[in-house]
């Protein structure tokens, strides 16, 4: 198991730590598995400093995908004109 720590700001940080949001997306420059535990530590954007709050959660689920394999459920058009959209399923 292993331990990631990443920045999270502010209007994200209360979100995940009282339990409401329960995803994220993030680029994908580093290896995240199930098990691992991802430490998030809030930044605040406006003083550019880590507020020193931080919440640990366990990654219950990782898919890692490029934008080209999006491609093949959307053209790349509607992808630019609408986003992609991740939702959270109870």
């Amino acid at each position: 198991m292993a331990q990631i720590v990443k920045k999270i700001l502010t209007e994200h940080f209360d979100l995940v730590a009282n339990g409401k949001k329960r995803y994220e997306l993030r680029l994908g420059d580093f290896i995240a598995n199930e098990g691992d535990e991802l430490v998030l530590q809030e930044w605040d954007s406006k003083s550019g400093s880590y507020t020193g709050r931080a919440v640990t959660k366990k990654i219950n689920f990782v898919r890692k995908f490029s934008l080209e394999e999006l491609y093949q459920f959307w053209p790349k058009k509607e992808i630019e004109q609408y986003g992609i959209q991740i939702l959270q399923l109870d």
